[in-house]
């Protein structure tokens, strides 16, 4: 029983953790976007569609798929530097 409750209690105090970890996220990747946008028009036209449902899911309450789309978005931004 110990450990379910304290399971749970991780789980509860980690959630707005995720939730503060998406707009980071979306402030670096417009940032990455305008100091240095990827010259490939895929790959832009990617990274800007990544965001954008990063954002959405976001405002979902989804966090941990807004945390992996947008982590996509900042791989693919890295990659093409």
């Amino acid at each position: 029983m110990r450990r379910l409750t304290a399971f749970l209690a991780a789980a509860l105090l980690s959630a707005p953790l995720w939730a503060m970890h998406c707009p980071a996220d979306m402030a670096k990747i417009d940032a990455m976007l305008q100091s240095d946008p990827p010259a490939d028009p895929a790959v832009l036209a990617k990274v800007q569609e990544l965001r954008a449902e990063g954002e959405a899911l976001h405002k979902a309450g989804n966090h941990s798929e807004s945390v992996k789309v947008l982590g996509e978005a900042l791989d693919m931004l890295s990659a093409s530097e």
